[in-house]
């Protein structure tokens, strides 16, 4: 038996230390964490100074019991959890859960996973660093605490179900003030006036070095210099030089690699995690820009033996974040020998873009040459300038350009300019004045907004991804692409002496994967804004941050700052449940013509509605909101128009067929038959006709046919279905499991029934199923109260025996 337990996170991770490491050492996976808070109100107790009550998850108790076992087994155990405060924690509550001295187990960590690093993690093991795991209880604690009081508030407030967060609802702020900024923006035109001209062996482009407010002004221009000499007034040429990006850090990887290779941001966070796993990168979640004595001369070796020695320039960078977290590495290659792997596409590229910005970054600047030639217009004073680039040394450019979140950014420069002499005359081809308009401020993307939550302070490498997950799997956030609209320009053009002017047309405003705010998104975040000014402010929270930076440097106590924050909190939720009003985000519209009541849109139970009638209307027509149309946004005329339908298209067969909108899109309702309209290939609900509808029915029709794999005569309400998972019941509209050895065409009816009534006794199905997780829920909020409600729990459950029984 091995003398040595080594416990890490995940299999891939041990499967790769387990190489390095002799026959002493056994290497086992905890499966990520393994003990965490419950899911109920008793987690914490906050009068004992916030003490947490943690549990081991329900899938780790296996786990737990082998590790155990093998503990029990060995000599020495070792910790070598992730290096972070995530890490550090999970560490804590493995030895917790084993059983062992947290004083006395051995802690190894290390920045990437090669033998060298093992064995000098090996050689120099610590203890479980307490200050570490506090910052890390710390911020679970709070989150917790604010995600449990916030929540309720806006279930009785907005709109059941909701939640809220101390990082993710700020993120959500940042987006929806970006929204309100676009909706606010008017765009502004003016001109851009270019010379083009003739050089003989080549054409000279040259720009107004002012912009022009209108198309009066810019005529004016343009007839000014009809019949105009255009010469070189000047010519000013002077070296600059570029510099390389530092090396990654997690929030700058997650930025190039969705403007360089379309990853989303926790798609990078995924793929960097099995590179990292399987020894080819360094730790992928640091905030720190420095490189190791070992990984600087080993990247000055490979450009000098690549590119030769003029190429290398050993640089060290410095934070420019002042919360950055523990002394890590940079993100780097752990061989920079190695240019490229194989392995997934994904690893390929994702690792290929990590080691070029690696090795750039200990390159040498790029030397070039800036030109700008002035030219003279004989018949007024403005002047068009002519600007070029050339690279005279490519330096670090000959492995990595960095890229930009600006699309007006040039990158390359603006080429080379052909040969000039002062006083030279120019032979004009052409003067064009150009509408242009002023830019609305863009949409955040994913990797935008990293470097804004960065900038700001909120949040930590760990925290970039779970957070812009988060408020997209909560529906307060989309990512989407947006269609251009056209736009009109105008050109006017001074060609040979006379000026032309021509109309065109433009796309403009297209967008892709860029985060859209939604309705309850923006009301839920207006909500919190109003009564929760603290929670939701930046600074706050970039206050919050330093706070857990100070507990993991063991200069502060966590309870300590638990205490500051949660006593006005607690009395703030308190306030807002007594006094706040309900908020939904209503606004009026106008007054429908036909029944001369108010039109209005708001967030009702299940989502964005246009509503005729008042609040003190006992009649009201509802009608839900169409994709892409928005309560802030929709006006009278198209609110109407959704009362449009349901629309009456014909008969089929004998019965009507509808068009109609509902919780999950557009539909065909045919009897008791409904089919999804296809969107996607040009379907509408208000314009569909008779013939395309029944097309629709008939699909549906034939596909329900070739999932029915039996249908009882005994009672034609059971049928045998294939699903996406295999064969299953169908008993009206409820589910049930059929065994997977089962053989559809072969069972009887009798052995259904009773497969049926059995699940329904074990709380099958999916009624059965939610009868259960209401008995549930009844005595829980009861659990307080005394004895007499108490009863009531039993005749609930007896009742809801009785019901399965049935």
């Amino acid at each position: 038996m091995s003398k040595n337990l080594v416990i890490v996170e995940s299999p891939a991770k041990a499967k790769t230390i387990e190489g390095y490491l002799g026959k002493d050492f056994i290497v086992k996976s905890s499966y990520g964490h393994v003990r965490d808070l419950p899911k109920s109100d008793v987690a914490i107790n906050i009068e004992n100074g916030f003490e947490p009550k943690y549990e081991v998850s329900p899938d780790k108790h296996e786990v737990i019991n082998e590790l155990k076992k093998l503990a029990a087994k060995v000599d020495d155990v070792w910790l070598a959890t992730d290096e972070d405060r995530e890490g550090e924690a999970i560490s804590w509550h493995l030895a917790e859960a084993l059983g062992l001295s947290v004083q006395h187990t051995k802690r190894i960590v290390f920045h990437e996973i090669t033998k060298k690093a093992i064995q000098a993690a090996i050689d120099k093991p610590r203890h479980i660093d307490v200050d570490l795991v506090n910052a890390q209880q710390a911020r679970r604690v709070l989150d917790r605490i604010v995600g449990f009081e916030l929540s309720p508030v806006l279930w009785k407030k907005v709109k059941g179900g909701l939640s809220a967060g101390r990082v993710q609802s700020v993120a959500v702020r940042i987006i929806v003030e970006r929204e309100r900024e676009i909706e606010k923006f008017l765009a502004a035109a003016f001109y851009n006036v270019r010379g083009q001209f003739d050089l003989g062996s080549a054409m000279l482009k040259a720009d107004l070095n002012r912009k022009l407010k209108d198309s009066a002004e810019s005529r004016a221009f343009l007839e000014t210099c009809t019949g105009a000499t255009f010469s070189i007034a000047s010519i000013d040429t002077k070296p600059t030089k570029r510099t390389p990006a530092a090396p990654f850090t997690t929030s700058t990887l997650q930025q190039e690699a969705s403007r360089k290779l379309g990853f989303s941001v926790s798609r990078t966070m995924v793929v960097a995690q099995r590179l990292y796993e399987s020894g080819k990168i360094t730790y992928m979640r640091t905030d720190s820009v420095n490189l190791s004595d070992f990984a600087l001369e080993a990247a000055k070796q490979e450009i000098t033996h690549s590119f030769g020695e003029r190429y290398s320039k050993t640089r060290q960078y410095t934070n420019k974040n002042k919360g950055a977290q523990e002394a890590h590495e940079a993100i780097r290659p752990t061989e920079m020998s190695v240019h490229q792997i194989g392995g997934e596409r994904d690893e390929e590229r994702l690792y290929e873009l990590i080691w070029k910005r690696t090795l750039a970054s200990q390159m040498a600047d790029a030397e070039l040459e800036k030109t700008t030639a002035n030219v003279a217009i004989s018949t007024c004073s403005d002047v068009l300038q002519a600007k070029g680039e050339v690279i005279k040394f490519d330096g670090f450019l000959k492995v990595y350009i960095e890229g930009s979140d600006d699309d007006s950014d040039d990158e390359g420069g603006s080429g080379m300019l052909p040969p000039l002499t002062v006083g030279q005359v120019l032979q004009l081809v052409d003067l064009t004045a150009t509408q242009r308009y002023t830019q609305k401020p863009t949409r955040y993307s994913e990797a935008a907004l990293v470097k804004r939550l960065e900038e700001l302070g909120i949040g930590r490498p760990s925290t970039y991804a779970p957070t812009i997950s988060t408020i997209q799997q909560r529906t307060y956030i989309e990512k989407k692409d947006k269609d251009g609209v056209p736009r009109a320009f105008e050109v006017m053009t001074l060609k040979q002496g006379q000026i032309f002017t021509e109309a065109r047309s433009e796309n403009t405003g297209a967008e892709k994967s860029k985060l859209f705010p939604t309705d309850i998104g923006m009301v839920v975040n207006d909500f919190l804004v109003e009564q929760f000014p603290q929670i939701l402010d930046y600074q706050f929270t970039a206050s919050v941050e330093q706070e857990f930076d100070e507990i993991a440097e063991g200069r502060l106590q966590w309870q300590v700052m638990m205490k500051k924050f949660y006593t006005p909190f607690h009395q703030n939720v308190q306030v807002t449940l007594d006094t706040a009003q309900r908020q939904t985000g209503e606004r009026e519209l106008g007054i429908d013509p036909v029944s001369g009541k108010p039109v209005i849109v708001r967030i009702a139970r299940f989502g964005p509605v246009v509503q005729i009638g008042g609040s003190e209307d006992e009649e009201k027509k509802y009608a839900n909101l169409r994709a892409g149309q928005s309560i802030t946004t929709i006006g009278l005329e198209d609110a109407l128009k959704l009362f449009d339908l349901p629309r009456h298209l014909g008969e089929y067969k004998d019965q009507k067929v509808t068009a109609a909108i509902g919780r999950f899109g557009p539909f065909i309702k045919w009897g008791t038959l409904f089919a999804s309209l296809k969107v996607k290939e040009g379907d509408d609900p208000y314009t569909i006709q008779l013939d395309r509808a029944i097309q629709l029915v008939e699909d549906k029709i034939a596909a329900v046919a070739a999932s029915e794999l039996r249908i009882f005569e005994e009672n034609p309400e059971i049928r045998i279905l294939k699903g996406r998972f295999g064969p299953y019941i169908k008993s009206g509209k409820e589910n049930y499991k059929l065994p997977k050895a089962t053989d559809p065409a072969v069972i009887s009816f009798g052995e259904v029934m009773k497969m049926i009534e059995e699940q329904e006794a074990a709380g099958g199905g999916k009624k059965a199923a939610s009868k259960r997780a209401g008995a549930k829920k009844a005595p829980a909020k009861k659990a307080a109260s005394k004895k007499a409600p108490a009863k009531k729990k039993k005749k609930k459950k007896a009742a809801a025996k009785k019901s399965a029984k049935k």
